[in-house]
């Protein structure tokens, strides 16, 4: 490669890292000053992301959840859509499908306790549908709202009782 070559590539590597680093300060600047900033820095754990709208944590461990369970002392709620719910879901909970919150909330409101805790689960670390069922409702006047993150893997892992349609058709 002849020497007059080298420098153009030289130069243009330059000239590459520097718009990079140009537009990495500019973002960073930009997103410091605008309302409703995203942290750089931060604990972006599963636990963190389920807070509600005045900073308190939302999650409920699984043991305490556990407990409820047996004491029957909590009303669990299954946030996933209803096709899931129906192969199977923890015994005695109550579906909510968040897709469907709208529709279905009303038909089951009445059967809330708000002195209890609920607690809202769905499937997977990143799945959020329960985080915000429970925001809901908190919103609807349930400020005991719970969120059981990673719920129904947790709980079939776990070994503890599970319902299903095929149950009832058993029956």
């Amino acid at each position: 490669m002849s020497e007059n070559k080298k420098r153009i590539w030289i130069l243009a590597f330059r000239q590459g890292l520097a718009f990079i680093v140009i537009s990495a300060i500019v973002a960073l600047a930009v997103n410091q000053f605008r309302p409703g900033r995203i942290n750089i820095v931060g604990d972006w754990s599963a636990e963190a992301r389920f807070r509600s709208d005045d900073g308190n944590l939302m999650v409920i461990a699984f043991e305490e959840a556990r407990k409820l369970f047996e004491s029957q002392d909590a009303t669990f709620i299954d946030a996933r859509p209803e096709g899931q719910y129906h192969q199977g879901h923890i015994k005695g909970a109550m579906s909510l499908p968040w897709q469907s919150v709208n529709d279905y909330f009303f038909e089951i409101e009445e059967q809330l306790d708000s002195s209890k805790p609920i607690i809202t689960y769905c499937d997977g670390e990143t799945c959020e549908l329960s985080h915000e069922l429970a925001l809901f409702l908190k919103d609807m006047g349930f400020n005991n709202s719970r969120v059981l993150v990673n719920g129904w893997s947790l709980w079939l892992k776990a070994g503890l009782p599970v319902a299903s349609d095929s149950d009832a058709d058993e029956e």
